[in-house]
């Protein structure tokens, strides 16, 4: 079975945790923490969302990529695995969205 690219960017973002943060930009915000790690991501899902609003693909593509690279290093900060995001999305599968959200609804 062929490892998704997700799945090995995450066991790189993974094993940079504890790493030199003087020659590892992950290692860097791993160690300023999950606060610093949802911000980082927080600004790149802005700027995922103005490409997108622009109707910039080649830009969207870009930004899309920060996304998902500071959503893996938000993981590995917040002691959670692809597995576990699998695990969820695997329990929603077949549920509609409506259905999904009413759920969770207070």
């Amino acid at each position: 079975m062929n490892e998704h690219v997700l799945d090995r960017l995450f066991a790189t973002v993974a094993a940079r945790k504890g790493g030199d943060t003087g020659t590892s930009y992950t290692a860097q915000l791993l160690a300023a923490g999950v606060e610093k790690c949802a911000k980082k991501f927080g600004e790149e899902a802005v700027e995922a969302a103005i490409a997108a609003v622009s109707r910039d693909p080649k830009a969207l593509a870009a930004e899309s990529a920060d996304v998902l690279y500071h959503l893996l290093v938000l993981w590995a900060a917040a002691g959670i695995t692809p597995e576990d995001v699998y695990a969820a999305l695997k329990a929603r599968e077949g549920q509609s969205g409506l259905q999904e959200k009413a759920s969770r609804a207070p």
